[in-house]
This record gives structure tokens, sequence and C-alpha cells, in this order.
């Protein structure tokens, strides 16, 4: 079984609820995963990043990280991907990646990760200087239009979230 294979089985688990097996799933490729994170070619980084995902995998959150500041767009991208997945069910996820997911949604070359990182911020608390630097990114007219409506419609979500929470 592939680790792609793995994590696949490890989706359906998790869906299941079938905690116990999952469990075992998971320590029987906990190596695997940890060293395709460090793997040298940045497709087997990438399907380390998804995997942690779909294992439910929180004890890698730090292997996240390091996905997160990869040189390839698409180890970052596959990354992020799995943060969004992960912080539906755990918002503090997205919260303590917060300045990180900043820099790459303002600032990241590749414009796939900036609206990927975008995404990954719904998911968090509706904080003031997210929702600010959202908007600054939705008003900018020389951001990629993608970019520009991702950043607006995210922003405008959060808002309403504070706004509710603050009555």
């Amino acid at each position: 079984m592939t680790l792609s294979e793995a994590a696949a089985r490890a989706d359906e688990l998790a869906s299941q609820g079938n905690e116990r097996e999952l469990a075992v799933l998971r320590s029987q490729w906990d190596d695997e995963i940890e060293a395709a994170a460090r793997h040298g070619d940045y497709r087997v980084r990438g399907t380390a990043y998804r995997a942690i995902a779909q294992f439910r995998f929180r004890q890698k959150l730090e292997l996240l990280r390091r996905g997160l500041e990869d040189e390839s767009p698409a180890a970052r991208g596959s990354a992020l991907i799995a943060l969004e997945g992960l912080s539906r069910r755990a918002p503090g996820d997205v919260n303590a990646f917060r300045p990180l997911l900043h820099s790459l949604a303002a600032h990241d070359s590749n414009v796939a990760v900036r609206r990927l990182a975008i995404v990954c911020l719904k998911n968090g608390t509706a904080h003031r200087d997210t929702i600010q630097l959202l908007a600054g990114i939705a008003d900018n007219d020389e951001e990629d239009r993608d970019v520009r409506k991702s950043a607006s419609s995210v922003a405008a979500l959060l808002k309403k979230r504070a706004d509710t929470a603050k009555r």
C-alpha cells in the first residue's frame, strides 16, 4: 500500500468514525509521513502534507508549518489544503498559523497559494487584523482578480461572524 492509498483509507475510517482502526493506521504510517514530508521531491512532500489531513493527524501540525514555508508552491499549496481541512473542526489551528497565513495571503509569489491561504483564514476566528488585511487585498486593483474576490468573500464572512459574536 502506498502513502496515498493509506491516506485514502484513513480518510474513509475517519469519515466512518472508526477511531480505533484509524489509530492503528496512524501508528503504522507515522514514520513514513515524517520521511515523506522531508523528501527531496516536492510531489512526495505534497502527498505527505495532504496525508496529514486525511489521517486527521493533529500531532503533525508542525510538519504542516514546514510545508507552509516550503520552497515549492505545490508543496505549500498541499500544506494549505491540509490545514484548511483540519481547521474545519478546530479553528485554533488557523489561529496558531495566523501570522504565516497573513504573510502567504499578502505576499506569496504564487497566486494559487495566496488564494488557498485566504481560504484557510475563513476557518479561524474573526480577528480584526485579518479582516483588515483581506479588505486591503480585496480593494487593491493591482491584485489578481480571483485573489481579490476570495479576499472579499472571506473578509465579509469574518466580519459577519464578528458582528454576530458581538450580539
